[in-house]
C-alpha cells in the first residue's frame, strides 16, 4: 500500500531537519538562534534570511559574513516579488534594510560549572564524543539555580571559616623581592564568581595600609579590623611593602583573602525522586575541576552509623534497646595487632539505649551492634542504599572505614526520609536529539489515571512512588526520628537554635582526616564533605560538627524559607510512648528524663498497650515529636 504525502508536507519535514548553521537544525531552532523569535513571529526579511541559508549555511552565516548573507537574502526577496508574494514597492523597502540579528539569550549559571561538567561526563560516557558534540542534543536537568548559588556560597563560607582558623600563610608574591612576580600573576587563574581582586601593598601603617589594584591601578585603604584570624597584631607584622595579596570589597570595605588549601563539596537532593537540585564539587572550579561530590572516595566515618542502626532495627532491635558502651577488643589475625576502637574523647558510658548511641555517635556501641546483627545484613543494606558495591568483611566498616562518595551517601539518607523507597541520584531529567525524539528519560514512576482525567467525576492523575522498598517505612522513620534527636541533644545540637524539624548526622574519621554532615528537611537532603585532597588531619577538634555542619546551616539559612519546612511524615503503623532517655524504660510524661519514642506497631501486643493505657491516636502524639 502506497502512502502519498503532499509536497508542502515534504517541504515542512525537510525544513524541520536541515542544518542551518550555528549548530541549529530546522527553521524553528534557527529562528531562535538568529532572531530569538519563534517562526510565526518572523517578518519577511528574517524569513527570507532563513530561506537563504540551506544552500550554504556556513558561507551565508550572517554572524560571520553579513554582506554575503544580505545579498543572498535579497535574492530570496526578489523571488518572492517575482512570484507575486510581495509587491515591487515592498521589495525595494526590504532590500535596503540591514540584517538585524538578535542572538538567543541563554542564561548560564556560572556557579553551576561543577554540575554541568558532571552532566558532560555522564553524556560522553553513555553516548560517546560524537553524539555529545555534533548531534545537537537537548539536555534538561533538575538543577535549581537558587539552591546552586546558595550551595556554592555556603561551601565557600565554611571552607574559608576553617582556613582562617589555620591563620595567614603569606602573600602571593612580592614585587620587591621576586623579579618574576609578573609571570606568577599571569599564571594565576581566579574564579570570577569569587569577585576577588589582586592588589599590591604600597604603604603600611599599624592599623591602616594602602593597596593598589593591579587591574585598575587605583589606590584604596584597608583597615586592620576583623583580621584576628591572621594571628598577627597589626599590619606591620602582617605585610611587607610590595606584597601581592588577594582582596575583596565587602560592604564598601576592602578585606584580605587567601586561597584555602582544604576543599570540599555539597549536594542538595530531593529525597523522594533522587533529583539533584544543586551540586558543588569544590571551592573553585577554575582552580580544580575535580569533583569532590562524585569523584572523591573518602571514608564516611560516623556518617555511616545510621546504616548499622537501620540494620539493627530491621532485625529485632528497638530504639530503646540497651547496648553496652565499654572497651571492645577484636583479634585481626595471627601476627596482627588487636583492633581496639575508641569513642571520641576516649570515654566509656556503660549501658545506653540505641537512640543515645546514634545521637552521641558512640563507636563502641556501634561495633557491638554490628557484631550482633551480622556483617551480611549490614552489607546488604549498605548495597541496597547505594553506598557501596562491595563491602569488605571487617568490623571497622561499621565505623565508616570503607570509602564512598558524598553523592552516594547523601542518596542513602534520602531513603531514610522518603519512607524506605530506593532512589538513585538524577542529574539529567531528559535528553532529546535534534529531531525532538527522547533518547533518555529519568522518570520511571507510573502515573495513575493520567489517561482517564475527568474533573466532573473527580478522577485526577496521581504519580505513584512504586520504587523498591529497601527499608520498611517504620525503620526509615525510626532512623529519621533518631537523626532528629542528633540535632536536639546530640552531636548536631548547634542546629537546634534554628528551631526547625531537621534530621542529620555528623561524621568524622580517624585523626579528623574527613568531616561530614548529612542533614534533611522534610523535602530536601543536603550532604556536606570537607577534607584535604591529599589526605591529612584537619586538626585537633576539627570534627564534622565544627567543619561541615556550619556549611549545612548556612545553606538552610540562605536558601530555604521557614514555611517550606514541615514535620517529617509519620507512618500509620508507628506508635509513640514516653521513655526514660537514660534507661530506655517506659515512664510518664512528667519525668524530667522522658522523651517521646517511636515504636513499630508490631513490637507491642494489644494487651500491653491496654494495660499501659498509653495508646493514643497518632495525630495526638505528632506534637511531641518536636520535643523528645
Amino acid at each position: 500500500m502506497r502512502k502519498h504525502i503532499q509536497k508542502k508536507r515534504i517541504l515542512e519535514l525537510y525544513l524541520n531537519e536541515i542544518y542551518l548553521g550555528q549548530g541549529t537544525y530546522g527553521v524553528a531552532s534557527a529562528s531562535l538562534e538568529y532572531f530569538n523569535k519563534s517562526v510565526k513571529e518572523l517578518n519577511y526579511n528574517e524569513a527570507a534570511l532563513l530561506a537563504a541559508l540551506p544552500k550554504a549555511p556556513s558561507k551565508y552565516n550572517p554572524y560571520k559574513s553579513k554582506l554575503l548573507a544580505k545579498t543572498r537574502r535579497n535574492l530570496v526577496l526578489k523571488n518572492l516579488m517575482e512570484n507575486g508574494y510581495i509587491s515591487n514597492k515592498q521589495f525595494k523597502e526590504f532590500e535596503k534594510k540591514d540584517v538585524i540579528l538578535k542572538k538567543r539569550k541563554i542564561s548560564l549559571i556560572k556557579e553551576a560549572r561543577s554540575y554541568t561538567e558532571e552532566i558532560r561526563r555522564i553524556v560522553k560516557t553513555d553516548y560517546g564524543f560524537k553524539k555529545l558534540y555534533s548531534e545537537g542534543l537537548s539536555i534538561t536537568s533538575p538543577l535549581n539555580g537558587k539552591y546552586q548559588i546558595a550551595a556554592l556560597g555556603a561551601l565557600r563560607y565554611g571552607i574559608e571559616s576553617y582556613d582562617k582558623r589555620r591563620g595567614w600563610r603569606g602573600p602571593i608574591t612580592n614585587t620587591k623581592k621576586n623579579n618574576d612576580w609578573k609571570e606568577k600573576l599571569n599564571s594565576l587563574e581566579i574564579d570570577k564568581t569569587l569577585n576577588w581582586e589582586i592588589a599590591e601593598v604600597i604603604n603600611i601603617e599599624q592599623f591602616i595600609s594602602e593597596i593598589k589594584l593591579i587591574s585598575s591601578d587605583k589606590n584604596h585603604k584597608i583597615f586592620f579590623k576583623n583580621l584576628k584570624w591572621t594571628k598577627k597584631k597589626n599590619f606591620k607584622e602582617l605585610f611587607n611593602l610590595g606584597d601581592i595579596i588577594f582582596v575583596k570589597k565587602i560592604d564598601n570595605n576592602w578585606v584580605l583573602k587567601q586561597l584555602p588549601l582544604v576543599n570540599g563539596s555539597i549536594v542538595v537532593m530531593n529525597p523522594y525522586n533522587g533529583k539533584v537540585k544543586a551540586l558543588v564539587g569544590g571551592y573553585s572550579f577554575v582552580s580544580s575541576e575535580f569533583n569532590r561530590a562524585t569523584q572523591a572516595k573518602r571514608q564516611p566515618g560516623s556518617a555511616f552509623k545510621p546504616v548499622v542502626y537501620s540494620a539493627a532495627l530491621e532485625n529485632g532491635y528497638l530504639p530503646n534497646s540497651v547496648v553496652l558502651d565499654a572497651p571492645f577488643v577484636s583479634k585481626q589475625g595471627e601476627g596482627l595487632k588487636n583492633w581496639k576502637p575508641e569513642n571520641y574523647g576516649k570515654k566509656f558510658y556503660g549501658p545506653s539505649t540505641l537512640r543515645k548511641g546514634i545521637e552521641k555517635s558512640r563507636n563502641l556501641m556501634t561495633v557491638r551492634i554490628a557484631q550482633t546483627v551480622g556483617f551480611d545484613k549490614i552489607s546488604k543494606i549498605s548495597k541496597d542504599l547505594g553506598i557501596y558495591n562491595n563491602v569488605p568483611e571487617l568490623l571497622s566498616v561499621s565505623l565508616g572505614s570503607n570509602e564512598t562518595t558524598l553523592l552516594n551517601l547523601t542518596n542513602a539518607y534520602c531513603i531514610f526520609i522518603n519512607g524506605g523507597k530506593k532512589v538513585k541520584p538524577i542529574l539529567i531529567n531528559r535528553i532529546q536529539d535534534r529531531r525532538g525524539n527522547t533518547i533518555f528519560n529519568s522518570e520511571e514512576r507510573n502515573c495513575k489515571n493520567c489517561d482517564k482525567v475527568n474533573l466532573q467525576e473527580n478522577i485526577m492523575p496521581e504519580i505513584l512512588n512504586d520504587g523498591e522498598q529497601v527499608l520498611s517505612q517504620e525503620t526509615a522513620y525510626q532512623i529519621t526520628s533518631m537523626l532528629e534527636g542528633v540535632i536536639t541533644r546530640g552531636t548536631g545540637k548547634k542546629l537546634k537554635k534554628l528551631n526547625l524539624p531537621i534530621a542529620g548526622k555528623t561524621g568524622t574519621t580517624n585523626d579528623n582526616f574527613d568531616a561530614w554532615f548529612i542533614g534533611s528537611t522534610s523535602n530536601l537532603t543536603i550532604g556536606v564533605y570537607v577534607g584535604y585532597d591529599n589526605p591529612k588531619s584537619l586538626g585537633k577538634y576539627e570534627t564534622g560538627a565544627k567543619v561541615a555542619l556550619p556549611i549545612f546551616q548556612k545553606f538552610i539559612e540562605t536558601a530555604i524559607f521557614r514555611e517550606d519546612i514541615k514535620n517529617f511524615k509519620v507512618p500509620e503503623t508507628i506508635n509513640f510512648f514516653p521513655i526514660n532517655y537514660d534507661t530506655g524504660k517506659m515512664t510518664g510524661f512528667d519525668n524530667s528524663k522522658s522523651i517521646i519514642e517511636a515504636f513499630k506497631e508490631e513490637n507491642f501486643s494489644d494487651i500491653t498497650l491496654k494495660n499501659l493505657n498509653l495508646r493514643k491516636k497518632r495525630d495526638k502524639f505528632d506534637v511531641f515529636t518536636r520535643f523528645y
